[in-house]
């Protein structure tokens, strides 16, 4: 089909290119999209564990007012007196200051003396023990911590908590078949603390609050972990409390607007969570979208599996990164094949010119011209410079043979000789230049079709699987280095913004055993700044200061207020990481912010982290300062100003 070696080139490159292309287009689109996905299961995991912190906390409150009320005097003597009214009273008072949905005081068998909720209107309900004080009696200490109470004893504490237990089952895509029957049971975070008298329990005092319905610890994680950030009018993140499979409190909404009370999770993720007691992180159907989500258990007091914690974000923000990334691919994509067509031209052009001199000069010796021109610019030892020098001792030789030769016989014979070498010479060269890219050709399919590939190719081919990875990181960097990001600055509380970071690396230096500890400084006025792009800057640094501590040491973070010698004095504050690790070199200390400098092992780092870290902080008008000794360890000091324009 192609009879040109010009056309043959051309379209060797084109091949190349298409299946370069193609390779790249699936490849790079699968990497990128595994790596955005892997980011996001690593933020949810992370966040996961600030959920669980907010939960705590919750209970952790509870504890605290309930400590304090069992040391009042005031209710001690109402106790001892069995002065119900005032013991009412100040119970009341505490568990409205406290948030308590429900508290009270039970006798020694767990039966209530004296509690905030509403009398029962019913006459002769009998009175409820009440599990928690059972079980602070049967233990004989105070406990803390999740319950299960059941619709019989909610309606005696309080008919209104009774009524906000009940949660009517609703039917969502994916989810498992549902019974008609509300979930009545409530799930409480409660406490009871055993009140004793000469050494003995005399009765025990109790409160907590009901989860059903209760949005304030889901919201509150929202609003805490993911900032209440939206996308396309939908919230990113969200947060749920189950009572077994169930929806009793959750900011995840249905199709209408509304808290999706009721729904359920899938089979596979009850199975795992609940049965199994693992943590569960994946993407998920939510209700009525995808999230990439992560659950785990929520255990009574106990120690029985009764409900789940699950946080998300919504995967579409990350599906729509990646069909934005495919939508640059494709144009580069076709661009670099349109190059790879340009250049074949203009390589095919370069590579044939002397060729085709060649065989003008051919048509010219046939032609009875011995002296064509011939253009001898190419190297004397390249493969056409041989065949021109080659030519030339060839026509040298022509007309030394033509000066000799007397005869018209002897002359037309020798013409007829030349000319039918030339002949041959040109066949040659075209035979020998079109045999090798044939065959480049036909043996890259080849390849490319062999299932039956060898161990040590398939070690090559897994190596560049390698390499390709280590190429998406470095391009990733440079992007992040070079490409200048919008700022959206804002009146900034640094000591919140350690705080949260420092909730996000902990669980890290617990476990490599190092001691991550906050000092602030006092009186530190807020800064505008970025949140997230200081925050990133403060991770990127502390997880360095992480990797380059042994266990047992420490890292630091402090504040406090500086004065900048590089700024003419301008008024800032000083954010130090210090930590106890193996320090740098002095020959390396000005080679740190340099573009793809790293101490890490290959593979470990792409050398950018720094770079972009000194590239964000100067774009908010502060400096980096790094203070270094081997065998001792590192401070990065960042200085930010607290009035300060940024670009």
């Amino acid at each position: 089909m192609f009879y040109s070696t010009r056309l043959k080139i051309v379209a060797s490159f084109l091949a190349v290119s298409l299946i370069g292309g193609a390779v790249s287009l699936l490849v790079g689109t699968r990497l990128l999209y595994t790596a955005v996905f892997n980011e996001a299961r690593m933020r949810v995991s992370l966040d996961l564990n600030a959920a669980r912190e907010i939960y705590n906390n919750r209970l952790q409150g509870i504890k605290t007012t309930l400590s304090i009320l069992s040391q009042d005097p005031t209710i001690g003597k109402a106790f001892a007196a069995g002065e119900i009214p005032q013991l009412q009273a100040r119970l009341q008072a505490a568990g409205k200051a406290a948030e308590l949905d429900f508290a009270g005081i039970s006798d020694p068998k767990g039966f209530p003396i004296s509690k905030i909720g509403k009398a029962n209107s019913e006459a002769g309900v009998p009175p409820i023990s009440n599990p928690i004080a059972e079980l602070a009696l049967e233990r004989k200490t105070p406990v803390f911590g999740t319950v299960i109470l059941s619709p019989q004893y909610l309606k005696f504490e309080d008919a209104d908590l009774a009524a906000r237990a009940r949660i009517a089952p609703v039917s969502t895509p994916r989810s498992a078949p549902v019974s008609e029957k509300e979930e009545s049971p409530g799930m409480a975070l409660a406490g009871a603390v055993p009140i004793l008298k000469n050494g003995k329990p005399a009765g025990v005092l109790y409160g907590g609050i009901l989860l059903n319905r209760d949005a304030t610890i889901v919201d509150t994680i929202r609003d805490t972990v993911f900032h209440n950030e939206t996308y396309k009018g939908r919230n990113i993140g969200t947060a749920t409390i189950f009572f077994e499979e169930f929806r009793i409190s959750t900011n995840v909404l249905t199709p209408e607007g509304k808290r999706a009370l009721g729904t359920r999770i899938s089979a596979e993720v009850k199975t795992a969570v609940l049965d199994e007691g693992r943590k569960w992180t994946d993407r998920a159907f939510v209700v009525n979208d995808w999230y990439i989500t992560a659950y785990e258990p929520i255990e009574d007091l106990r120690g029985k599996r009764v409900g789940i914690l699950y946080v998300g974000v919504l995967e579409e923000k990350y599906n729509d990164i990646r069909r934005g990334a495919f939508r640059v691919f494709i144009p580069l994509t076709i661009a670099g094949m349109a190059f790879s067509v340009v250049l074949g031209l203009f390589l095919a052009s370069r590579i044939m010119r002397p060729v085709y001199q060649l065989i003008e000069a051919s048509k010219q010796v046939s032609a009875g011209n011995l002296n064509p021109e011939i253009d001898l610019r190419q190297a004397p030892k390249s493969e056409i410079g041989i065949l021109q020098k080659t030519f030339q001792e060839m026509l040298e030789s022509v007309r030394e043979r033509y000066r000799r030769q007397k005869a018209e016989s002897e002359i037309q014979l020798l013409q007829s000789e030349k000319q039918a070498s030339i002949g041959r010479l040109a066949a040659g060269v075209a035979h020998e230049i079109n045999n090798p890219l044939t065959g480049v050709l036909t043996f890259t399919h080849l390849l490319l079709r062999r299932k039956d590939l060898s161990e040590d190719i398939r070690k090559d081919l897994e190596t560049i699987a390698q390499a390709t990875d280590r190429v998406r990181k470095i391009i990733k960097g440079l992007l992040d280095f070079s490409r200048q990001t919008a700022l959206y600055p804002e009146s900034l509380n640094l000591h919140n913004l350690v705080r949260s970071t420092v909730a996000l690396v902990e669980n890290q230096a617990l476990v490599k055993g190092i001691l991550l500890k906050f000092e602030p400084g006092e009186n530190i006025p807020s800064v505008t700044a970025d949140s997230s792009q200081i925050q990133s800057v403060l991770m990127n640094i502390l997880l360095n200061a992480l990797d380059a501590t042994d266990p047992g040491g420490s890292v630091t973070i402090s504040s406090r207020l500086q004065s900048s010698s590089e700024k003419a004095g301008q008024k800032g504050v000083d954010l130090a990481v210090t930590d106890t690790g193996c320090g740098i070199p002095p020959d390396n200390i000005n080679k740190l912010f340099d573009p793809f400098f790293s101490t890490k092992e290959v593979g470990q780092g792409t050398g950018l982290g720094l770079s972009v870290s000194y590239g964000i902080i100067e774009r908010h008008g502060g400096t980096i300062r790094v203070q270094s000794e081997v065998g001792k360890g590192s401070t990065f000091t960042i200085w930010l100003p607290i009035e300060e324009k940024m670009g």
